[in-house]
């Protein structure tokens, strides 16, 4: 078991998801910049019940796993207004959280192995036909660095796949974190097809 910062937030993450977040609350500006210099990732956990800001005399209840973010760009907008770009890694299950230095949660966690890397089989190879098409025509039209997915892409493996759906789906927090959890990248990749209804679906 490991202790992390975690940043409780409406929407999650997945492993190799883009993540932009603006940051203005003194406590996050304090642990971007830290987790930029040094390198290091803080926890990403969709709130079950709360609000993302602060607020006094209130603790946002979480789900029970998470990601890990990287923070790959960082610019200054203003001295107390940041803007990142992460990239999701490490999944994890929270056990406990309780509050640390300037109010930044701290949770003890377990990470969970990455997905290997399963190939897609045909009946579901439509869904990554599907992201395939949508990254050659947004790179056609010039816009492939304002998309929200991050190269590599690796269209022919079921977790990579089933991830980006995830993000891309208007789905409720809760159905994202069971996805989350979910070890077998091919039955994750199987759940998207049942939520989507099969090709005829999108």
């Amino acid at each position: 078991m490991e202790i992390i910062s975690v940043f409780p937030l409406s929407s999650g993450l997945f492993p190799d998801g883009c993540l932009d977040l603006q940051i203005f609350e003194v406590r996050y500006l304090d642990l971007v910049r830290r987790c930029y210099r040094e390198q290091t990732a803080f926890g990403v956990v969709s709130i079950q019940e709360g609000k993302e800001v602060m607020v006094p005399g209130q603790t946002p209840a979480l789900f029970s796993h998470g990601t890990m973010a990287h923070i790959e760009t960082l610019d200054t907008v203003q001295a107390a207004l940041l803007r990142i770009r992460c990239r999701g890694g490490r999944r994890f299950q929270l056990h406990s959280t309780y509050p640390g230095p300037l109010g930044v949660w701290q949770a003890e966690v377990d990470f969970l192995p990455a997905d290997p890397a399963v190939e897609i089989p045909a009946e579901l190879n439509y869904l990554a036909l599907r992201l395939g098409q949508g990254i050659a025509q947004t790179q056609k039209e010039g816009q492939l660095p304002e998309l929200p997915l991050l190269a590599p892409f690796r269209l022919d493996e079921c977790g990579w796949v089933a991830d980006r759906w995830a993000e891309l789906l208007n789905l409720s927090a809760s159905a994202k974190v069971d996805l989350l959890r979910e070890a077998n990248p091919l039955e994750r990749l199987r759940a998207i097809d049942r939520t989507i209804g099969g090709p005829q679906g999108i």
